[in-house]
């Protein structure tokens, strides 16, 4: 089946705005040729009646006055007025109508202006008529009446002529001005006919082009407030609009994706609480509270009773910090109190092999920690260092801030590992060893026993369990780019260092 070609917003708005736009242009344009058409007839006419006028006011006077004094006066005609001024006269007249002519636009027109040719024209010859017998001696009365019978009547005939023509070019001008009324007229209601079909046309094609965008944009405003509410399975449908075709796949995208992303928050969030169950289940070692028992029982018999106080008052403190109530953020200051009272009970049970420092400045001691960050790194020192040294070994735990960062180191000088060894414990931590798809605790993984402080995937290990555990909860709590590393020098020691974000508590 032969997909739709979909259509955007911008070529609807586009169709809209050429339904508004062509008839306006269309009215516009006709508009302007109109007015230019009515203004060159305009200044034509007005043209035509400002020269006709001219003659009609001094060319009958002028002749007149001239031939007079060339009759009068035949012997100084010449020094007067000059006997070829008629001439001039008759024939700047004749170019003015005969350019009048040229341009005549009607019969009546060109027959007024053809007739007042022909009278030039013999006023003419009656004037040269004139001037040649006002050189004989004895021709005045003569010519006087030749002035009166020929050229003064010639020259009011033409005048005449030339108030027909305006006349009729005036009547032309009235025609004119009652043309534009009636055009006008008729464009006001070509103008409100078309405006209402514009006006009828712009809201139904409006309605259409906003219900096509409104009404998806309402199904999409509905579906993601369904998947704000936590329905991540709501899906966008096609739209035969292309940006809403664009918009819906994105959020298509963008809904598949965080319901991935919330999936795999629950799922690392419940490995996280598994891990952290493990640990403290690892914590709660009946080993390590039946050793200490022992102790505290072995003192009270041996009638050490501070030292009884001692070890009881580590021990409720040890297991209170385990716990706090549940948080899983505690203080530095809470962490370092808690390790202090690790070692304080473990420096009982092994105060021959066994020294400890713990150097974290009371400036961080306000800055929050991850709960049993530190002490599972200590209790692999102790246990996996010290104690295979078989001889006495210190342990130290240093911290400092730098930059953003905090950085907890936990050193021992215990046995430590071979570059084999090292680098097991390195994939270990990594979550690399065994099957990488199954982390230790989840559904099909082995699981550790309490008290087990091997490797759930490799028993053999010396510290896997409690160091990738360590790393795990640091990655899920601050990101990929914290957590633990582990250096050490086989004969020389261990050294395990933690970054963490500094976060005030």
């Amino acid at each position: 089946m032969k997909e739709k070609k979909k259509s955007s917003i911008k070529n609807r708005l586009n169709g809209l705005l050429l339904v508004c736009m062509v008839p306006l242009t269309v009215i516009i344009v006709y508009l302007l040729v109109l007015m230019n058409s009515f203004s060159s007839r305009y200044d034509t006419i007005v043209e035509n009646i400002t020269r006709a006028n001219a003659y009609n006011i001094n060319f009958k006077e002028d002749l007149d006055y001239v031939m007079y004094i060339i009759v009068a006066n035949s012997e100084r005609a010449e020094e007067l007025v000059g006997t070829e001024q008629p001439d001039i006269m008759i024939d700047e007249a004749r170019g003015v109508f005969e350019e009048l002519l040229e341009i005549a636009d009607s019969d009546y027109a060109r027959n007024s202006l053809q007739r007042i040719l022909k009278c030039l024209d013999t006023l003419e010859t009656r004037v040269d008529e004139i001037v040649d017998d006002a050189r004989v001696s004895g021709t005045y009365d003569k010519n006087m009446e030749r002035l009166d019978s020929n050229v003064r009547i010639l020259t009011e005939l033409i005048q005449e002529q030339i108030q027909q023509y305006i006349y009729y070019e005036s009547t032309n001008l009235e025609n004119l001005r009652e043309g534009i009324r009636s055009d006008v007229d008729a464009v006001i209601r070509i103008i409100t006919v078309v405006s209402v079909l514009i006006v009828v046309g712009a809201l139904l094609i409006s309605r259409r082009v906003m219900a096509s965008v409104t009404k998806p944009i309402e199904n999409l405003s509905r579906m993601t407030q369904q998947a704000a509410g936590g329905d991540f399975e709501v899906r966008a449908h096609e739209d035969k609009i292309e940006e809403m075709e664009i918009l819906n796949s994105s959020f298509n995208r963008m809904v598949e994706q965080i319901g991935d992303l919330v999936e795999g928050i629950r799922v690392e969030q419940k490995n996280l609480r598994a891990t952290e169950l493990r640990l403290l289940q690892a914590q709660i070692n009946p080993h390590f509270l039946y050793n200490t028992l022992d102790t505290i029982i072995w003192l009270a018999e041996s009638g050490e009773k501070e030292q009884v106080v001692n070890m009881v008052s580590s021990l409720s403190d040890f297991f209170r910090t385990t716990l706090s109530k549940g948080r899983d953020y505690i203080t530095v200051g809470e962490e370092a109190a808690h390790i202090r009272s690790y070692l304080e009970i473990q420096q009982f049970r092994y105060q021959d092999i066994l020294e400890y420092e713990i150097r974290i400045p009371e400036e961080l001691h306000g800055y929050q920690i991850l709960k049993l960050t530190l002490q599972p790194l200590v209790e692999n020192a102790l246990y996996h260092g010290i104690k295979n040294k078989r001889g006495l070994g210190h342990i130290r735990v240093f911290g400092e801030q730098q930059g953003d960062c905090l950085i907890f180191t936990v050193q021992d000088d215990g046995m430590g590992m071979d570059e084999e060894k090292l680098s097991q414990v390195r994939r270990i931590i990594r979550g690399k060893a065994g099957d990488p798809k199954i982390l230790p605790g989840q559904a099909g993984g082995p699981q550790a026993m309490p008290g087990q402080t091997g490797s759930p995937q490799d028993p053999s290990d010396p510290s896997g369990f409690g160091l990738f555990n360590v790393q795990q909860r640091l990655q899920l709590n601050y990101g990929a780019e914290y957590g633990l590393s582990v250096e050490s020098v086989y004969g020389e020691g261990t050294k395990a260092v933690v970054t963490i974000p500094a976060i005030k508590y």
